[in-house]
């Protein structure tokens, strides 16, 4: 059975959790591999409406190991919650496990956040303030605590005084606010501990056991791809890869083992926070898509900015990612209207391009250069064979193929599991 990685083709919020929730019925392990809480999934299936921000979306299957990689940082708090919610609902959280290398987000990480996003003032990046670029930055400069760390009390307080004495250093004398109590923090976190303990495992050994069983493993991307800090919109960007690369990363598994690499993309295109937006629609027509297809944060609750598809974005990200599929989300929302528009090159400096400028400045000064297409002015929700969607829907599909150079596995046209018609087969 293959490996198969699910990513965010765009700037996020593209329908993953729906994928993966329909393709992890077959599967033995889901392992979610970058981001932090600051992602959010929406899944609806038989048991209701789940909105997800760390627990990989495979939860809902009786049989599949889901883990939280080395690639994640984690609220300990607000997985406790999400894991509550979940066995609330009747969900088995049993099966999930959390690698005892991924690090944490601590208090100081998410003060951090907001007092340096507030110093931004009118530069503000527009981070959720979960305090995830502060966790990152923590694990680069190797002042990080990781997940295994919970399990040794002694080892965690010796490092977490050592750490906490230069952040309170820097939260009082560089923004003026109150220091955190150490001992407080400490105490919070063997708490915390103590309930993850039966969780936290060596994850590298049960992915290479996975792996040489050969059974199908799925990789949960968070974010998109143009929001990855090298490639993306910088610095308007998130803090960890969310590329097909930074899933090997992020999990610990070999480039060589990953079989299958789909990007998910809407039919439309939305961003949550600042940066540049070629197509973005500060009209009528872009209240109208944000309101069809409720385009909310599922984790800030912040209305997301909505424009038309951005083909040279998309043959981008097909690019740095290596697509071998594509599944389409929210086809059934374009239902309604009597034409769209295909972004298919910028009007950049007088001149066109048809390439995503590598700097955020420069994107700024790009101007759509569209390419108009006939709506179908049906309703789509309830098809469930690629054949009967109507003949306009096709041809816009079959364009978006050709603009980005990838073929399409999966189209959705509505967020329940069986609103989803596979064109051709993913596994």
């Amino acid at each position: 059975m293959p490996v198969i990685a699910i990513l965010g083709a765009q700037w996020g919020d593209e329908g993953k959790g729906k994928v993966v929730d329909q393709l992890s019925e077959e599967a033995s392990m889901v392992i979610r591999f970058s981001g932090g809480d600051n992602a959010g999934h929406t899944v609806i299936n038989p048991h209701g409406e789940f909105k997800l921000h760390i627990v990989p979306s495979g939860i809902f299957y009786p049989t599949t190991t889901c883990l939280i990689g080395n690639g994640v940082v984690i609220n300990p708090a607000r997985l406790i919650g999400e894991i509550d919610n979940l066995n609330n609902s009747g969900i088995d959280t049993g099966r999930l496990v959390i690698s005892d290398r991924a690090h944490l987000v601590m208090p100081y990480h998410t003060l951090l956040d907001e007092l340096e996003e507030k110093s931004r003032a009118g530069k503000a990046i527009g981070t959720t303030l979960r305090g995830i670029g502060p966790a990152f930055t923590d694990k680069t400069a190797r002042l990080g605590i990781r997940a295994g760390e919970l399990l040794d009390k002694k080892g965690l307080l010796e490092r977490l005084s050592s750490i906490m004495e230069f952040k309170n250093k820097l939260l009082t004398k560089v923004y003026g606010a109150d220091p955190l109590s150490i001992e407080v923090v400490f105490q919070q976190y063997c708490q915390y501990g103590e309930r993850l303990a039966p969780h936290i495992k060596d994850t590298a050994t049960l992915i290479q056991t996975a792996l040489a069983n050969d059974e199908l493993i799925i990789l949960e991307g968070a974010q998109g791809a143009l929001l990855d800090p090298d490639f993306g919109t910088y610095p308007y960007a998130t803090s960890s890869s969310p590329l097909s690369g930074g899933a090997c990363l992020g999990s610990g598994i070999s480039p060589k083992c990953i079989d299958r690499i789909l990007g998910v993309f809407k039919a439309y295109c939305t961003r949550v926070g600042g940066g540049p937006f070629p197509t973005e629609l500060n009209d009528e027509m872009g209240d109208l898509i944000r309101e069809q297809a409720h385009e909310f944060g599922t984790t800030t609750g912040r209305p997301r900015r909505c424009g038309w598809f951005d083909a040279v974005a998309a043959r981008f990200s097909h690019q740095i990612n290596g697509f071998t599929g594509i599944a389409l989300t929210r086809l059934d929302v374009f239902d309604i209207l009597p034409e769209l528009k295909i972004c298919t090159a910028y009007k950049f400096n007088g001149k066109i391009i048809d390439y995503f400028p590598a700097g955020a400045t420069d994107l700024e000064k790009c101007q759509p250069v569209y390419e108009e297409l006939d709506g179908w002015q049906s309703d789509t929700t309830h098809i469930r064979e690629f054949d009967e969607l109507p003949a306009k829907a096709k041809k816009y599909i079959a364009r978006l193929e050709e603009s980005i150079g990838c073929r399409t596995n999966i189209v959705c046209v509505g967020p329940r599991r069986e609103q989803t018609i596979e064109s051709s087969p993913v596994l």
